[in-house]
């Protein structure tokens, strides 16, 4: 698992003051899962994370761009 959506993923979570166990809920997964994910532990199918992203009212796209400029951001440095 890409640990560029895990870390986005718990940024959201965080900004929008929910558990692990609060976004599991909404999301329709455990919190053992978002842990995982959020550690760049979990293999999970994309479906899956995009659904936890649906949370958030984002997409694959928003992670995809987002990790693509920090490494342009990091080969700038």
């Amino acid at each position: 698992m890409d640990k560029s959506i895990g870390s986005f993923i718990r940024e959201r979570r965080q900004a929008n003051g929910l558990t692990q166990r609060e976004l599991g809920e909404l999301a329709g997964v455990g919190t053992r899962f978002i842990s995982e994910v959020e550690r760049g532990k979990a293999s999970v199918r994309m479906d899956v994370v995009a659904q936890v992203l649906s949370v958030f009212g984002k997409s694959l796209g928003v992670v995809e761009r987002s990790g693509t400029e920090n490494r342009e951001a990091e080969e700038g440095s």
